[in-house]
């Protein structure tokens, strides 16, 4: 199984709208997939129909208790799970406080999960976490279970100062608690090709990977993904229908570009998985 987490500090660059429509997209293609959603916001959750409450069990008893990702996890489609949030796991750093391993309980659950280890016949393909618009408890439990972090970005320079902080918390999660971890790339988000500013960040990011110098493993292999999500009215109509793009407009950019990218993380997902084992 392959594990990503969607993650950026700052709210309101596509991270929610990402982290469904990848999950929804790859399910699409035939892969077995798995939609954590950790923030309290439960954005996510409501984005593939699933109304928070509606199921007994959410993320927070995944994290603050003793339930599995199986007894919470709720159908959400073809190929498709998910397991819910609630407004309750706002409070799952207070109840964590004192617990030993706190940043390492998700990654517990799915170590314990034969659907995660491929030995169910179920098994998953895929996990994607949607993590909070902070880098907090919640988000470090997502970065010590999963493999990868896809970033989205929208193109504007105040999100470049978003990148760095980023990273810098990657380079930390790699170097003291999950050493597999590493940055699968960047998708801009809101891309409106017309605007000098989004062709200018744009190439100041792949200017950034591209450079040379010495480069923290975690992220040396990073890439900005070709596929640009471009600004799209039907992406930010979608979750009020608790749908993703897929079914609520099949036909828009929306959806051309979000399958594009799930193409692109289908194929780029395993490289450099191997030189990072080596690395730990």
């Amino acid at each position: 199984m392959r594990a990503i987490a969607v993650a950026n500090r700052k709210g309101g660059v596509g991270k929610t709208t990402t982290s469904v429509n990848l999950a929804v997209a790859l399910a699409r293609a035939g892969r077995r997939v798995c939609l954590v959603d950790l923030d309290p916001q439960a954005h996510a959750t409501l984005h593939v129909g699933v109304v928070p409450g509606s199921h007994p069990l959410s993320a927070y008893d995944v994290l603050a208790g003793d339930e599995s990702l199986a007894t919470a996890s709720v159908p959400a489609g073809d190929n498709l799970v998910v397991v819910p949030s609630h407004i309750d796991l706002a409070a799952a750093e207070v109840a964590l406080a004192t617990r030993a391993g706190r940043e390492s309980i998700l990654k517990s659950r799915i170590e314990a999960d034969p659907r995660c280890k491929g030995t169910a016949p179920d098994a998953f393909d895929y996990m994607v976490v949607d993590c909070p618009p902070s880098l907090g408890l919640l988000s470090l439990n997502a970065m010590a279970a999963v493999d990868e972090v896809l970033l989205p970005l929208q193109p504007h320079f105040l999100a470049l100062h978003g990148l760095s902080k980023l990273l810098e918390t990657i380079e930390l999660v790699a170097d003291h608690v999950n050493p597999r971890l590493r940055l699968l790339g960047v998708a801009l988000c809101m891309h409106e090709a017309g605007t000098r500013l989004a062709t200018e960040v744009g190439r100041d990011v792949e200017a950034f990977f591209e450079a040379s110098g010495d480069r923290h493993p975690a992220w040396s292999a990073a890439r900005v993904f070709a596929t640009r999500i471009r600004r799209n009215i039907r992406l930010a109509e979608a979750p009020s229908f608790g749908q993703s793009i897929f079914e609520y407009a099949p036909e828009s950019h929306g959806a051309e570009d979000y399958a594009a990218l799930a193409a692109e993380v289908d194929q780029a997902a395993a490289c450099g998985r191997d030189d990072v084992r080596r690395a730990a």
